[in-house]
């Protein structure tokens, strides 16, 4: 056991989070996502959803902040984005110390979230049920 750690951040999850350099993505998914037919790297997350994994994560992922976005959001086929919670917004605003930018994509076609998501370098699979709850997360640096 470590102290200070989240204790969804497994071994697994943080030996990716420590492989990924400046640039790299995350892909953080609802349970409707098709995480293994879309190929890569899969970790799973059974039992949790994406707020409380997005938390854990940034806990101690710094997120990108020399290009926008930072953040990547699937909206819905008609362009909405009701997955997105003003309080996943508020999560990794509160973390970084600063509006973080966020940009919300198209589940497929050109540069949709498909198309980005397969480019990521690790995918964790979570249990939550609200569909288009799909996110990517582009690592940053640590300054100090």
């Amino acid at each position: 056991m470590l102290k200070s750690l989240n204790p969804l951040l497994t071994p697994e999850l943080l030996l990716n989070l420590a492989e990924m350099g400046h640039g790299d993505v995350m892909a953080i998914v609802d349970r409707n996502y098709p995480a293994y037919t879309r190929g890569g790297n899969v970790l799973e997350m059974p039992g949790v959803g994406v707020a409380a994994t997005i938390e854990a994560v940034l806990s101690v992922l710094p997120l990108e902040s020399f290009s926008e976005p930072a953040v990547v959001h699937m909206l819905t086929d008609d362009g909405d984005d009701s997955a997105l919670t003003p309080s996943l917004r508020e999560v990794w605003n509160r973390v970084e110390g600063r509006t973080v930018p966020d940009l919300g994509v198209l589940r497929s076609g050109d540069d949709g979230f498909y198309d980005r998501a397969d480019h990521a370098y690790v995918t964790v699979h979570t249990s939550d049920p609200v569909p288009y709850a799909c996110y990517l997360l582009i690592k940053g640096v640590v300054s100090d």
